[in-house]
Formats: structure tokens, C-alpha cells, sequence
């Protein structure tokens, strides 16, 4: 069954189109990752500054295969999050955008594939 890992990271008002940005730049980094499943970024269409990061992965073995691997490392660098659920599109060696982040993990209970 699926597992979600939740990335809610919050970034100073100004600063969202960078994060956006950063992801942009490494868009499909993960993509051949044993069990990486999909990816989803999530702008706040209000006044909220959290974006959430959604990832998706065949079970938690394959997240943490990946979590402990050298390109998550590579992709978090500079993050200064110390989280670890993404897709690794706000590192490499830049600034850190976030102000925090808190992952949350979550596996598919019921729903639709449409």
C-alpha cells in the first residue's frame, strides 16, 4: 500500500516563488527512485505561508531508502529544515528558503483514482 509523506514547509511571505523556483530547477530528480510513485508541490491560495510538499511512495522501506541516500543528501543541502520529506528541490548549496518545515506521513485509506 502506499505511503504519503507530507513536507508542510513554511517560507517568509516573500519568499514562495523561490522555493517554487528551486523545485522547478531539480523537477524530476527523484523521479527514478525505487518506489517513488509521484510528487506534488502545493502553493496556499490565501494568506498562509506553509507549502506542502507531497510525496508518494510504495511503502515506508522505499521513503527511507531514499531519505538515507546520497542524492536526498545532495538535494537537501542548505535546506536547514532537517526534514526529510520532499522531492529535494530547495537545496544545493543555496541559502535556506524555509523558516520551518514538519513532515507528516500518512498511508492511503480509502479515495478514488481518477
Amino acid at each position: 500500500m502506499s505511503v504519503i509523506k507530507i513536507n508542510a514547509i513554511t517560507v517568509p511571505a516573500d519568499s514562495g516563488d523561490e522555493l517554487a523556483h528551486r523545485f522547478a530547477a531539480r523537477a524530476g530528480a527523484v523521479d527514478g527512485v525505487d518506489g517513488f510513485e509521484g510528487f506534488e508541490l502545493l502553493k496556499p491560495v490565501d494568506d498562509r505561508t506553509t507549502w506542502l510538499v507531497i510525496t508518494r511512495w510504495r511503502d515506508e522501506a522505499a521513503f527511507e531508502a531514499w531519505q538515507s541516500s546520497p542524492e536526498f543528501a545532495h538535494g537537501h543541502r542548505g535546506t536547514g529544515t532537517g526534514e526529510g520529506g520532499g522531492h529535494g528541490g530547495h537545496g544545493g548549496g543555496q541559502r535556506p528558503v524555509a523558516m520551518s518545515a514538519e513532515l507528516w506521513s500518512y498511508e492511503v485509506a480509502g479515495g478514488t483514482t481518477s
